[in-house]
């Protein structure tokens, strides 16, 4: 089969890999209908942290079940599943409490347990915990929006609820990525009155109006901070989703958020220093972390067959597998908002 491998920096390759065989009673095997790139890919890609040697990437896709050990019992071959980016048992306390990306059997893509999510075949364990069936095998246009559900849906839907949004908020969206595009996306789902998209570039800007926005503001730094306060009477925002991970924007988020505050978060930290004085002295909370997709994922996923939400419209580029390179590149250099991958 052919799989995704990362080399180093910026070395992205379609290799040849062995096929993938079951390994204990609870794996599957998911023959990919489809995968992505995510932003979080794409910090290894730029060597943060630096690559030792080569492996296979990718924790984003949906397909068919191919094959599933002897204890497997929620999926079957031929059943359309989706795939939560983390592997997770289903049964340990931090699964049942409903954090499954804490499993305290937490297996991730791209190890000797579990197959890296780009690629023609995915073997992983832990199927029953971890995989979702639809009801059957969805129409070919809705399978943008079910691969959403692996990953930047439920983290949009995770800033949101983690920033308490509910009906009639002010809502800021720091990050025009595809998840604060679906963060864009679950707040105004929410309710939120206001819901206000921090977006520097035009076509993430009309696309965080089609999932709701009310406001875009194009500033950063201090600019951006006075923005989101004068269009908010000085106040600041009832809730803020952090989707980017970088310090500069964890300042912005914590700029615009009015005393009382959550500011929900869900970007890989890098650079990150959380601002104690501020929660302190404006009682600004701050919550969120790695979503927990598979326990957003039977609800998301009956939204996106009833037609309620429609996600899929952030990829705005779709390459064959064989082109995977330059879709990473694509992504680097923010030509595209997010690539999906067909075999």
């Amino acid at each position: 089969m052919r799989a995704t491998v990362l080399h180093t920096s910026y070395d992205v390759r379609l290799e040849d890999v062995p096929d993938p065989k079951l390994d204990g009673p609870g794996d599957a095997i998911v023959k990919v209908v489809a995968s992505c790139i995510c932003g979080s890919d794409l910090w290894p890609y730029r060597g943060e942290p630096p690559v030792k040697a080569p492996r296979r990437i990718g924790h984003e896709f949906v397909g068919i079940v191919q094959e599933i050990g002897s204890e497997v019992r929620t999926v079957k071959p031929g059943d359309f599943v989706i795939a939560p980016f983390v592997v997770s048992d289903g049964t340990c306390p931090h699964c049942l409490a409903g954090f499954q990306t804490a499993c305290v059997n937490r297996v991730g893509y791209g190890t000797d347990r579990a197959d890296g999510g780009q690629g023609e075949y995915v073997k992983l364990p832990y199927a029953d915990g971890t995989l979702v069936a639809t009801p059957e095998v969805p129409d070919d246009s809705l399978v943008p929006s079910l691969l959403t559900l692996s990953d930047v849906m439920g983290t949009g839907w995770h800033a949101a609820r983690s920033a308490r949004v509910k009906p009639g908020d002010t809502v800021v969206v720091v990050g025009d990525g595809a998840v604060g595009l679906c963060g864009v996306l679950a707040a105004a789902r929410m309710g939120a009155e206001r819901v206000v998209s921090m977006s520097r570039h035009e076509p993430r800007q009309k696309l965080a109006k089609e999932f709701g926005a009310t406001d875009i503001i194009s500033e950063r730094g201090d600019a951006g901070r006075d923005a989101v306060l004068e269009l908010t009477d000085g106040v600041g925002a009832d809730a803020v989703l952090e989707c980017v991970g970088t310090g500069q924007s964890m300042t912005t988020a914590f700029d615009v958020a009015r005393a009382g505050a959550t500011v929900g978060f869900v970007g890989v930290p890098h650079g990150v220093e959380v601002p104690i004085g501020t929660m302190f002295g404006r009682n600004v909370g701050l919550a969120g972390g790695a979503s927990p997709c598979r326990a957003y994922l039977p609800a998301l996923m009956a939204d996106v067959l009833a037609g309620e939400i429609d996600p899929g419209k952030v990829f705005d580029s779709v390459l064959p597998l064989a082109d995977v390179a330059e879709g990473y590149r694509a992504m680097h250099e923010r030509r595209a908002i997010k690539v999906m991958l067909r075999p």
